[in-house]
């Protein structure tokens, strides 16, 4: 269905959105003077659950004339005037929306009833199309009350605009996310039109999963250094004086090293929060790449990796590379940490230019990563063994890469191990972009 346009001027802007989706019949577009009567829809009566629907409207079929969709009825509404369009020079079809619409008149008849509603309540829409709205959607709130009834759309207060998206029962018990909006003649007057949208509860519960898998592993993660913290803090206090400075050195180390732990996942989830909001600060300064990697295989190597794991190859010259100096340091120490404790033999780290940038790749020689887990990788909670950790570090390093501008990849290399390759680009400092 192709939505024509209103040619007076402010038209777009007093019409409801809503109203610019569903022509009347017999509108004639730009320039016409007015729309030739329609027959009205069936009358609606109590029993079809819409107490308050006027019984204005004379009978009339549900069939559909030449060229009309089955979604929606071609008809008017008695007005004799053609609508006012909002987004003029769209032609917008009810079944390409992707979320279920359904549109009742002034009488509770249903006008529209596009393809993904059809899908959601597995209704055929040539048998909705002229029924009462009560009837072609039957829906009950969650405690199995109808929700027509308890809303009472045509006849509660004439002030209200519309109902906030809840979760709704069809018929079956199937789970729908419902919204309505009320389009009056004027801001207190009768409903003109009735517009309901439907959502499934899909997404929504994914990302209740999500949250869910969140919590639960935060709590698993912070239970065990917390006890460990809490242990030996009461175990010093109560018997000090029992614990040599050795004994005592041992269990303040432990507490510390905790205590970081602790530290590193709570900036983890605020790093996560910054991500999934677009709120990822990038403070770009410049930064030697080739410089970083040596301090992170340094640092390494004085936690007790042997040297000769690592090779480090640069080829200069290098960009001039502008980024965030901390973050750049997040991204190599969780790339060099997981290919020690997950790979195997020799890591390599090669620096190098790139037509956009500067390429990094973190290269391993262990077992690798299975084909089928290669688009998992980045998202939250993947691990790639059963070595500890979290599973968020290769999704915040994805996040921080691309909060630059960048991208990074997983594949397998030469050796069979994991290979993980970013690129930054070239990009001017902070006091430049902001």
């Amino acid at each position: 269905m192709t939505v024509g346009t209103n040619s007076s001027p402010g038209a777009a802007g007093t019409a409801d959105a809503a109203e610019g989706w569903f022509p009347q019949a017999g509108a004639r577009g730009p320039g016409s003077a007015s729309a030739p009567p329609v027959a009205g829809p069936p009358r609606a009566d109590a029993r079809d659950g819409l107490p308050g629907v006027p019984p204005q409207a004379a009978s009339a079929g549900r069939g559909h004339g030449p060229g009309a969709r089955t979604g929606v009825l071609p008809q008017a509404e008695g007005t004799g005037a053609a609508p006012a369009y909002a987004g003029e020079g769209f032609g917008i079809d009810p079944d390409e929306l992707p979320d279920g619409l359904v549109v009742a008149d002034a009488t509770g008849r249903v006008i529209c009833f596009n393809r993904a509603a059809a899908r959601m309540t597995a209704t055929d829409p040539r048998q909705a199309l002229g029924a009462p709205i009560g009837r072609a959607l039957p829906l009950e709130d969650l405690e199995g009350r109808r929700w027509w009834t308890l809303t009472d759309p045509y006849g509660g207060l004439a002030t209200r605009r519309g109902q906030p998206e809840r979760n709704l029962l069809l018929p079956g018990g199937r789970e729908v996310l419902v919204s309505a909006r009320y389009v009056r003649t004027h801001p207190t007057g009768p409903l003109r039109r009735l517009v309901v949208t439907l959502r499934g509860t899909e997404a929504r519960r994914r990302t209740e999963r999500s949250h869910a898998e969140l919590i639960a592993t935060v709590a698993h993660e912070l239970r065990s250094p917390l006890t460990s913290v809490k242990g030996f803090t009461a175990t010093l206090l109560a018997k000090w004086e029992r614990f040599t400075d050795d004994q005592k050195r041992l269990m303040l180390e432990t507490v510390d090293a905790d205590a970081n732990r602790v530290t590193r996942l709570i900036a983890e989830l605020l790093d996560i929060s910054r991500i999934d909001s677009g709120r990822l600060e990038v403070r770009r300064q410049p930064v030697d790449i080739a410089t970083a990697v040596g301090r992170h295989v340094q640092a390494l190597t004085a936690n007790g990796q042997a040297p000769e794991r690592f090779l480090v190859r640069v080829s200069r010259p290098l960009p001039d590379l502008w980024a965030d100096p901390d973050k750049i340091d997040q991204i190599l120490g969780n790339l060099l940490e997981n290919a020690v404790r997950h790979g195997e033999g020799t890591v390599t780290i090669d620096v190098s230019p790139h037509e956009k940038g500067t390429a990094v790749t973190v290269t391993d020689e262990g077992p690798g990563i299975p084909e089928e887990s290669m688009g998992r990788v980045f998202t939250r909670f993947w691990r790639g063994s059963k070595r500890g950790g979290t599973g968020l570090g290769l999704y915040i390093v994805k996040g921080i890469v691309e909060a630059h501008g960048g991208t990074i990849t997983v594949g397998r290399g030469p050796g069979g191990g994991a290979e993980f390759r970013f690129i930054l680009p070239v990009s001017a400092p902070a006091y430049l972009t902001q």
